[in-house]
Parts: structure tokens; sequence; C-alpha cells
């Protein structure tokens, strides 16, 4: 019976592949022949640095490594092997405990034990075993984060669907939101390009602009399809969409983040916009970016009751609008947009027309 049970669990330990490096050729033979006694994959290396080499090419679950070697000693392999492997798990071995590295040391270097070397492996077997169970532990929770991440894709992937079906909806109700949102996007993107912006803000800037008029769901028919000009009542409804908006996004922690460019990219810089009256750095920075793209393409959108405003008269209102309407230095570098870099604004118009 105990050999049977010897015999799976040499089988389990052959599913571990271990290193060993000593430039002891002895000790090197020795652990050879003790570790596949035991069923591991065992791996001998004499030379640190042909060891540093390998385990940089190959996969290995444990190294043993003797800490006084030539022409390096046991913390400096340490140390090059850390610069690009932070999670091979790794026993130091010494010839006295004297000898050993300090305490400080074997913590910066994430070293998981040592023991003095002997002619008995016993104390190094029991390592050996505590080690490749908490490989195998970290094995299995990489493999649960694996599949949580892939539940969660599958999640957001499906959230995702089931707001582009809503926005799609607006689209089909609202003749004047079809393509609006897309440039919206593209242009908060591009104000944020020439911001400097990290890739996360840019990509908040995208899905910000996609889903801004999501709320318009919301909103009756009559309102979004009249050719006249609202009155207050009507005006107030279409008021609503950035709370409807942020209130329909809510109920999804992936949309958390572009919540405050749904709710608040019809804010003004002074104070006077909607729906929270917000002003100047209280309203979220991405949303003020929102606010200057979403009103250019309101600007230059042809519209039942007018034309779509020539660019001088856009670049003026957003010199008039500066400090009031617009962030100051946001309007600055969409001013520098439009009057140096207006190819980038027509590629986008001509992309989502």
């Amino acid at each position: 019976m105990r050999k049977g049970l010897q015999n799976i669990e040499n089988n389990e330990n052959n599913n571990y592949k271990i290193i060993a490096v000593d430039d002891e050729e002895g000790i090197i033979d020795s652990l050879s022949i003790f570790l596949k006694r035991s069923g591991y994959n065992f791996i001998g290396v004499t030379d640190p640095q042909e060891a540093i080499e390998r385990i940089r090419n190959e996969h290995f679950d444990l190294m043993i490594l003797d800490f006084i070697m030539t022409p390096i000693h046991g913390d400096q392999v340490v140390e090059e092997i850390r610069k690009f492997n932070k999670e091979l798990y790794i026993l130091l071995l010494t010839g006295h405990k004297d000898l050993a590295p300090p305490l400080e040391t074997i913590r910066r270097l994430d070293i998981q034990g040592y023991c003095e070397k002997s002619d008995k492996f016993d104390q190094l077997l029991l390592l050996i075993e505590s080690g490749i169970k908490s490989i195998a532990q970290m094995n299995e929770i990489k493999k649960i984060n694996l599949e949580l991440s892939d539940t969660y894709e599958k999640l957001e992937k499906a959230y995702l669907e089931s707001i582009q079906t809503l926005r799609y909806t607006v689209e089909a109700k609202d003749t004047y939101t079809r393509g609006h949102s897309d440039r919206v996007a593209q242009y908060s993107v591009l104000i944020g390009q020439k911001l400097n912006l990290s890739d996360d803000d840019l990509r908040l800037l995208q899905l910000g602009g996609l889903f801004h008029d999501i709320g318009k769901i919301g909103v009756p028919d009559d309102i979004l399809k009249k050719n006249a000009k609202l009155t207050d009542d009507e005006y107030s409804e279409i008021k609503n969409h950035p709370s409807i908006g942020a209130h329909i996004l809510s109920s999804a922690t992936i949309f958390k983040d572009i919540i405050p460019i749904v709710k608040h990219h019809h804010e003004k810089y002074d104070g006077t916009g909607y729906p929270g009256k917000l002003a100047g750095n209280d309203i979220p920075y991405l949303a003020r970016i929102a606010a200057v793209a979403d009103s250019f393409d309101a600007m230059t959108s042809k519209r039942v009751y007018r034309d779509s405003l020539p660019l001088n008269v856009v670049i003026n209102e957003f010199r008039r609008c500066r400090g009031t309407q617009f962030d100051p230095e946001i309007d600055d570098v969409f001013l520098d947009i439009l009057e140096n870099h207006f190819d980038e604004i027509k590629e986008i118009q001509e992309k989502y027309k």
C-alpha cells in the first residue's frame, strides 16, 4: 500500500522541474540521485552564469542554490534572476549558518528558505516538499484568477453589447445622434492625445464619448424628433439625459469610470451648466474634454433648423467661450487643433459621416 502511495507521489513530483546550482560537482551528483529517486524532474548546473541563462530561457518551478560559489555568489545569482523572474521559488544552501547572507538580503531578494549543507538531505527535502506545496497553491490561484478573468471578460463583453444596443436604439430615435457619439469619442481621444494623457484615460474618453448620450433613451421621441424650437419644459426634459445615462450605466461596475463623463459633459466651466452646476476643477477632467468635443460636433453638424457652422465661426465661438463654457487649457489645445491640425479633424469626420 505504502509503495503504491509513493509511486503516486513520485508521479506528481515529476510535474515539477527543479534546478540545483552548486560549483561542487559532487553536491550536484548527490542531489541528482536523491531528488530523482523522489520523482522530481531535476537539472543540475555547476556554472552559476549558465544557470541564469537556463532559467531565463526555460521554465523551472524551484531552484536550490549554493551561496558561496565562484565566479559569483548565490545572492548575486538571485539578484540577476529577480530582474526577469519574480516567481521562481528559491532555496539557499550554505556551508555553515554563519556564512548565510543577512536576513535583510534574503527578504529583499524574496528567497523562500535556506538550510545548511549536510550528508543527509532530510531538512532540504522537507523544505522542497513545503516549497512544492506552495507552488501548487500558487498555480491553483493563477488558474482560478485566469478563469475569473475569462468570466469577467465575457461579462464585460455582454454588458458592452447591451449598452451598444441601447446606443443604437437612441440613434434610431434621434437622427442627429447617428455618428455623433462616434465622432465625440474620436475628438475626445484626439484632445487627450494632445494633452499627453495615459492610455487608460484615452480608453475612458473613447468609451465615455460613445455612451455620453445613452440617457436620451429616456427622452420622449416627440421631443428628440421635434423640428421646431423646444419649449422650456421640453428643454428641461432634454437636460435630464446625462443623469438618466449615469443611472443606466451605474448598474454595471465596468462603467463606473465613465459615469463622470456621461453625467457631467454638459457642465460649464463657469458653473452655469447641468445637471450639477459644477464649476472649474470641480467638473471631472475627462468630462471637460468631452464637453469640448461634444460642443464642436454640435456646431459642425447639420440640424433641421440650421446648417453646420463654418470653421471660422466655430473658432470664434471657442475663443469667446474660453473660461466660461470651456476649461481654458483644454480650449487652447482644441483651438490649436482647429487652426493647425484640422486634417486630423477632417479624417474623423470622413470616417464617421
